[in-house]
């Protein structure tokens, strides 16, 4: 016999459900059963039923629940702040793209073209997209003396960078790591030294290995 479940409110079982079901919806689709969810959620079937009033209740608030970006900006603030740059891009990227790729998982099978809800709460929408683009600014704000681009510009290439090499058909199966996606922002694709940069006589670029500035200076070294 398993376990009882605990005892839990209702507002804590529905989030224990749909924790449970996200991950199936990128498995199975609207297509899961509630076996499956009861199964993966540790309780009965007939459970679910006291909090939801059926399947599609409860898939559709797991699909809201998939794009909720607080997760994702609860781990953006926790980056510490005194690695250097490449290195915080990096743990950047890694964040976007892993909430990216299970976005993606749920959009191919539940069938989405949109973020639900999107235009029935455009207010909320819009406020989510402001969040999200000041904790990203936040992230790498003290460093705009490196740049050669605004900060915000900076993450406008790392976004988008981050979004097609993260998806299947855009990058034709071959999707980018964050180590990819950071290298090319900040290096570039060119086998040359930064500009300003002269090689020794009788050197190539290509006999030149620069370390670039953003990896080796951090923000307590500039305070």
């Amino acid at each position: 016999m398993s376990p009882r479940a605990p005892a839990l409110s209702p507002d804590e079982r529905r989030a224990a459900l749909v924790a449970a079901t996200i991950p199936l919806l990128r498995e199975h689709g609207r297509a899961v059963t509630t076996r499956q969810i009861a199964q993966a959620a540790g309780v009965a079937e007939g459970t679910i039923f006291r909090v939801f009033d059926t399947k599609e209740e409860l898939v559709d608030a797991a699909v809201r629940k998939a794009f909720d970006t607080a997760p994702m900006l609860e781990r953006i603030a926790a980056i510490p702040v005194d690695d250097d740059l490449r290195t915080r891009l990096l743990a950047l990227v890694g964040i976007i793209q892993e909430r990216l790729l299970g976005v993606f998982g749920i959009v191919r099978k539940v069938g989405l073209v949109a973020p639900p809800d999107r235009d029935t709460h455009r207010r909320d929408h819009d406020h989510g997209r402001l969040a999200v683009q000041t904790a990203l600014v936040t992230v790498i704000a003290d460093d705009a003396p490196l740049l050669r681009v605004p900060p915000e510009r900076l993450l406008h290439y790392v976004r988008l960078l981050t979004f097609a090499g993260s998806h299947e058909e855009i990058a034709d199966g071959m999707l980018l790591t964050p180590e990819e996606i950071v290298d090319l922002v900040l290096d570039g694709a060119l086998a040359r030294p930064p500009r300003g940069h002269r090689c020794p006589r009788g050197a190539t670029t290509a006999d030149v290995a620069v370390a670039s500035p953003v990896s080796t200076i951090r923000r307590k070294d500039r305070a």
